[in-house]
């Protein structure tokens, strides 16, 4: 049977590309490689019965934020956000702890807490945050160049603030903490999101993404699905599916079908050809969609150049465990809240990240852990806790069972350190290495130098490719990671334009890609 649409890859992006579409009225038809949809976005029971574990991603600040998401009105099609008590907390190595609230004096006094002045300080840079918010993330989550979105943020802030604005995107997240906050708390809210983001602390550019994570934090919090979050891809799956779209799973995509420049269809990996009379979208990574599934002749060479700097975002170690009661925690704050960054002061979140730069595994590993059942009660049994906890490595190490399970056996120190008689309360322990993710979440690095309109290679930014109604709708495009929805939302909007304006747009896009790729 022929579609409109036909897109490959049901992880969040790829089933908001095809919501999109079948809502203008295209039949959409949806492959994914996997047995189930979902990607990065998905939950299962695999420590003990009763308790359900968020397996790759958990808490969706973004999403709360996102038009795209929101626009789709989700919670019509089954899906309910749930709450922590508080955001997110930080545990320094010496015990104490700073909260981050969606009550902002809760967050104001705790960052008092730590020097006098940061509480004003933290409600400046929020009430900053306020003015700018919507025409920020409409720019940052809308295709690229947003002229319209830049046109309402420089209305927004004025031209002074501005340039303030632009300033503050060069700055590193600890450059920034310095120059805002005197004391440990507030930095470390803000270093924490950076390195919560895979953004790193030191780099040019991060203290942007500790800046807005740490914003849509304090004015929205860090939802979760109740359910597990494998609820947000039901959601999105139901719509699609009340539309007339299909979803087809244990489908794999080997070949992008290419006449005379245009994209016509794909070949799964049975060899049955599935024809797209108006376009095919790739919810995949940029270096397999262009090395894998389409053939180097129908690509620039500058392009496949390009793809071979391509940088990939770090690898990951993840525990999961069923716990019967709470960790008991002697950080107060982190009781309440529903993620908890921990092992990390200003040196040892440097030194991790140096540690991964130099490709060798963090000697003091930074940990972002989940308390799922606190934030959601119908994660496990009453009275017990689902929890997680993960953190990065570099790409490209080998990892046996046996050294996931040591690496396993520190994350669970880590924890053990701040909260003595954790161990004693595990009921069961579920772990995965680098080889249990589906590929890398953030479909390449988020550090500045692969961001805008060098994502994924310097180019335009855009989900359009070098071959016509071909486009790239994955995290590997603009703007990134994160479960927002946006590449996804570029793609088919981009495919949308294709179709209403015809040969203009082919011709216009055709320059463009001449004055890239050469």
């Amino acid at each position: 049977m022929d579609f409109d649409g036909v897109v490959f890859g049901a992880g969040p992006n790829g089933l908001v590309a095809a919501n999109l579409l079948a809502d203008a009225g295209w039949r959409v038809l949806v492959l994914e490689a996997a047995d189930e949809p979902g990607g990065a976005v998905r939950s299962a029971e695999v420590t003990a019965p009763g308790f359900v574990t968020d397996l790759y991603s958990s808490s969706y600040p973004l999403a709360a934020v996102s038009p795209v998401i929101k626009e789709l009105n989700l919670e019509r099609h089954g899906l309910k956000w749930r709450h922590a008590p508080d955001v997110l907390a930080h545990v320094l190595p010496d015990g104490r702890g700073v909260t981050l609230s969606t009550d902002i004096e809760r967050t104001v006094a705790s960052v008092a807490g730590f020097d006098s002045g940061d509480g004003d300080a933290w409600r400046a840079m929020h009430d900053e945050w306020a003015k700018v918010r919507e025409p920020l993330m409409d720019a940052l989550l809308r295709p690229f160049p947003p002229v319209r979105a830049a046109g309402k943020l420089l209305g927004a802030t004025g031209s002074a603030a501005a340039l303030r604005l632009a300033r503050m995107l060069t700055l590193s997240a600890r450059g920034l903490a310095d120059e805002r906050f005197g004391g440990e708390g507030a930095q470390l809210l803000l270093n924490g999101n950076a390195m919560h983001a895979d953004a790193g602390i030191d780099g040019a550019g991060s203290g942007v993404f500790a800046w807005m994570l740490a914003m849509v934090g304090q004015d929205v919090g860090f939802p979760t699905p109740e359910g597990g979050a494998g609820a947000l891809t039901a959601a999105l799956v139901r719509r699609l599916e009340a539309l007339g779209g299909q979803v087809e799973c244990g489908r794999r995509v080997t070949e992008v079908l290419i006449a005379r420049g245009t994209a016509v269809g794909v070949r799964d990996h049975e060899g049955n050809v599935i024809r797209a009379l108006r376009a095919v979208l790739a919810d995949v990574p940029a270096p397999q969609l262009y090395t894998e599934l389409v053939g180097p002749q129908h690509l620039p060479p500058r392009l496949l150049d390009d793809l071979t700097r391509f940088r990939w975002d770090p690898a990951t170690v993840k525990v999961n465990w069923a716990l019967s009661a709470p960790i008991p925690w002697t950080a107060k704050e982190a009781t309440s809240a529903g993620v908890v960054h921990l092992g990390g002061d200003m040196a040892m979140m440097s030194g991790a990240c140096t540690d991964m730069a130099i490709g060798r595994t963090p000697r003091n590993p930074f940990l972002l852990l989940g308390q799922t059942t606190t934030a959601d009660p119908t994660r496990s049994p009453a009275g017990t806790e689902s929890v997680w906890a993960y953190t990065h490595v570099p790409q490209g190490q080998r990892w046996t069972k046996d050294r996931v399970a040591r690496f396993a056996d520190k994350i669970q120190q880590v924890v053990e350190k701040h909260a003595p008689g954790f161990g004693d309360r595990i009921i069961a322990r579920h772990v995965q290495g680098p080889d249990g993710f589906p590929g890398t979440v953030n479909g390449g690095t988020a550090m500045i130098g692969q961001q805008l309109v060098f994502r994924p290679t310097p180019g335009l930014g855009r989900a359009d490719t070098p071959v016509d109604r071909l486009y790239l709708a994955g995290s590997s495009a603009h703007p990134g990671g994160g479960v927002h929805g946006a590449p996804g939302g570029n793609a088919a909007r981009a495919a949308l334009a294709r179709e209403k304006w015809g040969g203009a747009y082919k011709s216009l896009l055709g320059t463009a890609n001449r004055l890239v790729f050469g």
